[in-house]
Order: C-alpha cells, then structure tokens, then sequence
C-alpha cells in the first residue's frame, strides 16, 4: 500500500512538470494586425492596490494559447496558458499590486492563432494607493418583471473571490426582497427590505437584527427606499404607492412610476415616525431620501403631480434637499432645489452623498422615476462647494448607469451598468481622483472571466462596505419565521 502510494505521488510530480513543459511559449512573435478584444475590456483602467486579479479572456478567433507580461517600475509578472483565458495567481497578484502602489503597469499580451504567434500593442492599469472597500453585495435577479421572486441578496469580497448568500427568497416563501444598504460602510449597520405577509424590514445594528414594520396609519404604503443617519439612529425613506407598466414599443419594456409618495424619518430607537408637510404635499410627488454625510441635510427627488400613465413622459423630478435636526428629531422648515428639471430637461434619481460631503452622485434620465430600462441614463456628479456639474463622459456609456454607492474613502464609486448586452447589469468601478477627475471604470473581476457570459441574471444595486454583514441567509430564514416585526407609531 505504501509503494502504491509513493508511486501515486511521483505519478502527480511527472504529470504537473509535463504539463508545465507542455505549457506553450511564445517563438517567432510577429506584430498583430488586428486589435486586441479581450473581455472584460480592462484596456487603460485605473485600479485599486486591493483588487482580485484583473482575469480576461481574448476574443480573437482561433487563440489557443496566451502569454502574458504585466510590468510596473520594479516588479513584474509573467504567465503562459494554453487556451484564450488569462487568469494570474492571487498570491502574485497581490504581490505586484502591493509593490506597484501609485505606478502603472504595462500589460503586453501575446497570442497563437494559427500556428502563429502574434503580439499585440501593450495597454496600461494604473495602480492607485486609494483602496476600495472590501466588500459589494447586490442582488442577483433576472432582469424582468415575471421572475421577481427567484432572486438572492449576495456579498462578494472585491480583494479575491470569495462571495456569500446574504438572502435567499428560496427560503422566504418567495417573498420579495430590496433596497438592502449599508449605513457609514459598514457591515454592522445594515438593512432590506422583506416583502409581503411575515416579512418587514431587517436591520442590523452592531450585530443585533430586528424585524421592523415601518408603517402606521399616517403613511400611504410601507417604507421603501432609503438611507441611514450617519449616528446610525435614524432612517428616512420614501413611501410610494407604485405601479408598473409595460410598453407597447417594442424598444421599451417596464416602466414604474409612483401615483403618490412621501418622506418619513424613522427612529429605530422609540419606534417612532417623523413627519414634516413639506415632503408629504398631495401635489407632489418626493422619493429616493438620502442624508448627508454630515447628517444635517436630507436630499431627495421631487415632482409635480401629472396625470399617469398618459403623461408619464412629463414626469420630471428635480434635486431637492431640507434640513434634519438629529438633536431634536425634526424636519427642517424650508426646501432648497439644487437641480431643476425643468430647467435641466430631464429627471434625476438616486441621489448620493460622498462619505467626504464634497460631492452628490445621482443619475439622469429623459424622464420617470424608473431609469434602469432607460437606455439614455446616465450619472451626473454635483460638487456640492462649487455647485458644478460634471457629465462624467469618462464614466457613462450608450446604455443605462444606475444604481450606485460610495467607497467609504470617497475615490471610489460602484454602479451597475447594462454596456455590456444592454440586458444585464454588471457591477463596475470608477475613480475619482483627487482633483474630482473620473476615470475609465472597469468591471468587477471574476475567477473565471467568461462567468459573466454565462451568468444570466443583473447584479442590481451594488452596495459597498468596508466589512462584512455579521448574519447568512438561514439567519434570515430564521427571523422571517419566528420573529414577529416590531410596530412603528
């Protein structure tokens, strides 16, 4: 048995260093003529020292074996693999990014396509010394509004790629499940919503979690979407009476809209609802509440009142913001426009503040209150010292950017975006550097780069936190079934 075993073992060693001989190398390299298509396009991308590998696989045809150089000013390195996928060993990775902190790496691909070894111009990663934070979690839901109910919740660490099922709907009766955020970035103040009979709100508060029922009898519907304080007391949210609605174009598919909604500060400390009539005005309609980053403000959108849905092209919502007073637990008594629709010509949503207070993040459709099937959205950033407005042409593409969250360093943001097939939505990057330029965004890296071909459902609302959440999906099960949601007045 022991001889067996021993032969087993030298067995393995012959076949790793065949294999590693058998590895083919790049010999008689001729310059490419056609241009490199890899996916994801990370070509000329800013990163983080933080990042998992950057794994790509080539799109030209007929490569069947890959060398790749990755150099910066000290380190480098180097990798062959037969096939078209690159994937670089995480402890090597790490170790470049780590060396190569604020320099640029040159990447230089070469490629064997029909016989014949081919180089391609070197494109370049900027390794900025600016981390992003380690986890993103988002919800992963078919991209349609028949399958609502087969979705999960997921945390995904941005450093390598290891993810976690946060919530599962498998395990809810189905029920739906949203907005799910993290308060100051962290893993220890969270919540989500879970839809419909035996759910609520679940919030985690320093590992404690709650089923909250965030509605009484003054409110129009149960809360939706949200923020929290920055102490971590309070939440304001939107309580919207929505409806769905399908277009008959055939290059249009859902629309939502809101035929009434208002704003409401929750105090998970008393159980208690805040009101002000300022942003509970029958004529308007006042959504996406966030505070900022002081706390001292609420942002929010806002619109008049239209006929719906035979006007719903007229609906436009400006940038609003009033005060909140933390100490007191009150609204403030004046409503200030930052951005006005009928001035700007279209509709804002999703306003978000950087944890710094220098910027305001927020997407821009032709109109509505629903820009995920609005291929014309995009996001603008308001520098909220100056009051400039920056387009973000580095940062948008032909099809919708929605859904977005600060890093808590404020360099960095995530979105979601549809560039790739105008269908799904994948979580990408953007840096803003110190001087308030975006850069270049680029996907979130998998351990296989064609899992994203082969994953047939949008990442939606991509959530950044520097830790992560303290519970699981049968955490989740459990307070669904016995926890009983604690009522609101």
């Amino acid at each position: 048995m022991k001889n067996k075993r021993v032969w087993y073992i030298v067995f393995l060693i012959g076949l790793l260093y065949s294999q590693q001989a058998c590895t083919p190398h790049p010999e008689s390299v001729q310059s490419a003529d056609e241009a490199l298509a890899i996916y994801p396009e990370y070509q000329d991308v800013t990163i983080p020292c933080n990042i998992a590998p950057l794994n790509f696989l080539l799109r030209n045809e007929e490569v069947d074996a890959v060398s790749v150089r990755v150099k910066g000013v000290s380190d480098s390195l180097q990798i062959h693999t037969r096939g078209s996928k690159v994937i670089f060993p995480l402890k090597a990775w790490r170790a470049l990014l780590n060396t190569e902190k604020g320099h640029t790496l040159k990447v230089t691909v070469t490629a064997r396509s029909g016989g014949q070894w081919l180089q391609y111009p070197p494109f370049t990663w900027q390794v900025v010394s600016d981390s992003l934070d380690a986890y993103v979690s988002y919800r992963l839901i078919e991209p349609g509004y028949e399958v609502w109910n087969a979705l999960q919740i997921r945390e995904r660490c941005i450093e390598n790629f290891e993810e976690r099922v946060l919530a599962d709907n498998s395990r809810t009766d189905g029920k739906c499940m949203n907005c799910h955020i993290h308060g100051g970035n962290s893993g220890t103040l969270s919540m989500f919503h879970l839809r419909g009979e035996g759910g609520g709100t679940i919030l985690n508060r320093d590992g404690k979690l709650r089923k909250l029922a965030l509605k009484n009898e003054r409110m129009i519907s149960v809360a939706a979407y949200g923020g929290f304080h920055p102490g971590g007391r309070y939440g304001v949210f939107s309580d919207n009476i929505v409806i769905p609605m399908f277009h008959a174009e055939s290059n249009r598919r859902l629309e939502v809209y809101d035929t009434a909604s208002d704003l409401v500060v929750a105090d998970f400390d008393e159980n208690r609802m805040i009101f002000s009539p300022l942003t509970a005005d029958s004529t308007a309609l006042e959504t996406f509440p966030v505070f900022s980053a002081d706390g001292k403000w609420v942002y929010y959108c806002a619109a008049p009142l239209v006929a719906l849905p035979d006007s719903i092209h007229q609906l436009r919502y400006s940038l609003c913001r009033i005060a909140f007073d933390a100490g007191q637990g009150a609204w403030g008594d004046r409503v200030d426009t930052l951005w006005n629709a009928r001035l700007q010509g279209g509709s804002v949503c999703h306003p978000k503040a950087s944890p710094d207070g220098r910027y305001l993040l927020y997407t821009v459709a032709d109109y509505g209150t629903f820009p995920i099937w609005h291929r014309e959205t995009e996001l603008q950033l308001m520098d909220l010292q100056t009051g400039a407005i920056d387009s973000l042409s580095a940062v948008n593409s032909n099809r919708s950017e929605t859904y977005h969250s600060w890093s808590s360093g404020s360099h960095w943001f995530a979105f979601a975006s549809k560039r790739g097939d105008g269908q799904y939505g994948r979580v990408y990057f953007a840096y803003l550097d110190a001087g308030g330029k975006a850069h270049k965004p680029f996907v979130l890296p998998q351990s296989d780069p064609e899992k994203d071909d082969l994953t047939l459902k949008s990442y939606n609302i991509p959530d950044l936190s520097e830790t992560p959440v303290p519970f699981d999906a049968a955490t989740i099960e459990r307070i669904y079934r016995q926890l009983k949601a604690e009522p609101f007045k």
